[in-house]
């Protein structure tokens, strides 16, 4: 989804949930956020960093302060859980270090303490293709807070989890935020997870910013009006 006219500031700190239908906008926007789609028009700035005109070195730090939490999680299932947790130390690592922790683990103090806060630390050897998709969930949440971003962007991070467990994993990303001061962008479908959990909410719709308000200052209608179906065109 193309988006236009969006014009948003983020604190740092600041903990936002962009909600909206699906094809909305919402994952265009988190990956304009870390660079990994090109703005073809407008400027992103994130971290001081302004990706139309830094070079390919500037972006990939700003990148790698960024920690991203993707909808399918992208994790490689024939690895063990170790080392996709420490994939998120990727970009820090010399290559060689990357391809010698395949073979052996680098790390594995800081690991199993980044699965432990995710409640998983008995799973730090498990091959993660044998996890349940909630688990998986937690080992993408790992893998960011071992690389210790100043940012979090959460894209759909509970669309595969049932209500009770999606709600947990939100609110341990808040927790986590909270404790480390670390800004948190979470686009969501769950909309009352949404108006309970962060106070200032994002709507897109069909590519443009709707509102941003505190959530006490939106009304019911105008939550509803940004999940109507668009009218029918019938050709004659």
């Amino acid at each position: 989804m193309a988006l236009e006219g969006i014009d948003l500031t983020v604190a740092p700190g600041e903990r936002i949930a962009i909600i909206g239908p699906s094809g909305a906008g919402k994952t265009t926007l988190i990956g304009l956020l870390n660079a990994t789609v090109v703005a073809t028009e407008g400027r992103v700035r994130a971290l001081g960093c302004d990706y139309a005109t830094a070079g390919a070195r500037r972006t990939r730090a700003a990148q790698g302060r960024i920690g991203t939490i993707h909808q399918q999680f992208d994790l490689v299932d024939q690895l063990r859980t170790v080392h996709n947790v420490n994939a998120g130390r990727l970009s820090r690592w010399p290559f060689w270090k990357a391809v010698l922790s395949l073979m052996q683990a680098h790390d594995v103090r800081s690991v199993r303490a980044a699965l432990d806060r995710v409640g998983i630390g008995d799973k730090i050897n498990e091959r993660t293709g044998t996890l349940s998709g909630g688990e998986k969930q937690r080992v993408a949440i790992a893998r960011v807070l071992v690389q210790q971003p100043v940012a979090i962007l959460a894209d759909e991070p509970i669309a595969s989890l049932d209500p009770v467990r999606g709600r947990q994993i939100i609110d341990l990303l808040l927790t986590l935020s909270n404790e480390a001061g670390v800004t948190l962008i979470t686009s969501l479908h769950d909309v009352d997870i949404a108006l309970s959990c962060f106070e200032r909410i994002v709507g897109l719709r069909a590519g443009r910013v709707i509102f941003d308000r505190h959530r006490k200052d939106l009304s019911d209608t105008e939550i509803e009006e940004i999940y109507l179906l668009e009218p029918a065109v019938v050709g004659r």
